[in-house]
């Protein structure tokens, strides 16, 4: 398996773009524009991931300091039950190597309509090798719980993290932090 740069000449250009729009509800949603210009900064890794030359899903990292964000990640979902997730973490773990690799994923709500499948991501991710960490994360009008390796994220070090990647402009207007 195999990480290559995302840019608009990516063959896969409009099914990335699609995927994304497909694997996330709009309230969890960055502005894709907004995705792909950071992801030509020094803060952002806009990954296609590939098995040969299969195509077979995408990762999207925030990175500053120590810290690694695992933003994004989907499998098209032809390619889902294939073991690919995992191998994608563990790629983007070893690509990574050195920092705090971190994701958000939804809280186990046990009234929210994917309780189960929310259920089934913890599992997945622990089987990763993830691990449980002890702050929530909120992003805009959703809290997240939050799962990594390679120790904890901080929240000055994450509010750095949101201001390197939005800038000081956008940082101000979205509401990205750690809550304790």
């Amino acid at each position: 398996m195999q990480l290559i740069k995302v840019s608009r000449e990516t063959d896969q250009y409009n099914s990335i773009k699609k995927l994304y729009r497909q694997a996330f509800p709009l309230n969890e949603r960055a502005p894709f524009w907004l995705l792909m210009r950071r992801a030509g900064s020094p803060s952002a890794d806009f990954w296609a991931l590939y098995d040969q030359k299969k195509w077979i899903g995408i990762a999207y990292v925030i990175q500053h300091g120590r810290l690694a964000y695992l933003f994004y990640s989907a499998i098209c979902k032809e390619e889902r039950n294939k073991g690919y997730g995992e191998k994608s973490i563990e790629l983007l773990k070893e690509h990574y190597k050195g920092n705090c690799f971190f994701l958000a994923l939804e809280k186990p709500d046990e009234s929210a309509a994917n309780y189960q499948q929310r259920l089934k991501r913890h599992a997945f991710y622990k089987k990763c090798g993830l691990s449980d960490m002890p702050y929530s994360l909120k992003e805009a009008s959703v809290v997240y719980d939050i799962m990594g390796t390679g120790g904890s994220v901080e929240p000055e070090e994450y509010r750095e993290l949101v201001q390197t990647y939005l800038g000081r402009f956008l940082s101000r207007i979205i509401d990205m932090r750690i809550i304790k």
